[in-house]
């Protein structure tokens, strides 16, 4: 029998329906709970288990429960928060079968599934264009277009806030808890719910700001911010903060882009004022003589600044792969799945604005399939409508024998299902 140790989820309560489901499948479900937030969202769900010790006392306290309970897999999502990465370790060492979940590789209306670990830690990273056009050679899967918009934007901030509501007014009974973000709970949660009240006025400011670029008539370069807590950030860069990331590409910019050309910095979908990313744009480009060459766009769609682009510079979010799916030339600094040699360039950022080179569109059509066929499967964490999408075809890949991309590789893949929006 599987019996199955959740860890920390999503926000909102994917990771109980997904429990439920299991234990209808016949698994044995246990989910260890770090806070207030936690419990809530595992609300009417058996089998929590309160972790409510100091940090150091948390590997000894997993080997227990996974000893206590005969664990046989984890489930957690992201593996790169300290309780995760140091339940990974031990995991590994006693052979149990590690589930990942992440936002979706192809957002906004995929989840990623994979084992062992997610981003800079996916299998993905070692393999080659040539390895994926090889396992794909059998199947005759049609790709369909990646949406435009975030499917479930003011369910993931509501859930959010609610979470970190849970965690500043009920966690007494978890004295020992600290958040794996640099900022304290209640700052948090003040951010989300400052956001969810002013979405109306933001939304406002980035119409203007784009139809004013897009008006300009001239061409520019897009700067794709991530959320500086992001775990790719953090982990899978070589920057501490958003600001050695900006430095260099206004500096690059300013070397080498043509004088005619614009520079825009888009902000995250969730980014929520933790950082003065708008000022701080500002003071770097003053500093560089580039001012009034310089945007930026607090967030909003990418697709209507995507379209018109010049090329585009990440450290290694997501949107990249909507860059390349439009044949955008693409400079990545940071370690991400599509940085392949087909796809994106090496080359020193003043050079990059200079001259920037096309992605071999073939190439990443042909990776893009293949995450299709593996590890992206249709369906959302936050919306009701999401949740039952993913939950009709996760369930049978966690209890296969084989993880996604060994599945496709022997032609034991099941059948995908097809795209449908799920906002």
């Amino acid at each position: 029998m599987r019996r199955f140790l959740f860890l920390q989820g999503p926000h909102g309560p994917f990771f109980r329906q997904l429990g439920r489901m299991l234990r209808a499948a016949g698994a044995q479900v246990w989910r260890a709970g770090f806070n207030a937030g936690d419990r809530a969202f595992w609300f009417g769900g058996d089998g929590y288990i309160a972790c409510d010790g100091p940090p150091d006392d948390w590997p000894a306290t997993f080997t227990d429960i996974v000893t206590r309970h005969r664990i046989t897999d984890i489930v957690l999502y992201g593996d790169t928060r300290p309780v995760h990465a140091q339940a990974i370790e031990i995991a590994r060492a006693r052979g149990l079968c590690v589930h990942v979940f992440e936002e979706g590789y192809l957002r906004p209306f995929w989840v990623t599934y994979e084992r062992g670990g997610s981003n800079g830690h996916s299998r993905l990273m070692e393999m080659s264009i040539a390895e994926m056009r090889a396992a794909l050679a059998r199947t005759g899967f049609d790709i369909p277009r990646p949406p435009a918009r975030w499917g479930d934007m003011r369910e993931h901030v509501f859930y959010g806030a609610l979470y970190h509501w849970f965690v500043l007014f009920r966690n007494r009974g978890y004295p020992h808890f600290r958040t794996h973000r640099e900022l304290s709970v209640a700052r948090e949660t003040r951010l989300y719910t400052r956001r969810l009240m002013l979405m109306p006025l933001l939304a406002a400011e980035r119409i203007v700001a784009t139809q004013r670029i897009r008006a300009s008539g001239r061409p520019y370069h897009l700067v794709l911010l991530q959320l500086e807590h992001d775990a790719s950030f953090r982990a899978h860069s070589p920057f501490a903060c958003m600001e050695d990331f900006i430095r260099p590409v206004i500096r690059g910019f300013a070397a080498g882009a043509p004088p005619h050309h614009l520079l825009v910095f888009k902000a995250h979908p969730l980014e929520n004022g933790r950082a003065p990313l708008k000022a701080l744009v500002r003071r770097i480009a003053a500093e560089h003589g580039v001012a009034a060459r310089v945007h930026y766009v607090g967030g909003g769609k990418l697709a209507r600044l995507l379209d018109l682009a010049r090329s585009a510079v990440t450290v290694n979010s997501t949107a990249g792969q909507q860059v390349l799916w439009r044949g955008i030339p693409l400079r990545v600094m940071g370690r991400a799945i599509y940085a392949k040699p087909e796809l994106v360039s090496d080359a020193a950022l003043a050079a990059f604005f200079a001259e920037p080179g096309r992605p071999d569109t073939a190439a990443y059509r042909d990776f893009r399939r293949y995450l299709l066929e593996t590890s992206q499967v249709p369906g959302g964490f936050y919306s009701a409508r999401g949740r039952r999408q993913l939950l009709r075809q996760v369930v049978d890949m966690m209890l296969a024998a084989e993880d996604p991309y060994d599945a496709l590789r022997l032609g034991h893949a099941a059948p995908r299902q097809a795209l449908r929006v799920v906002g």
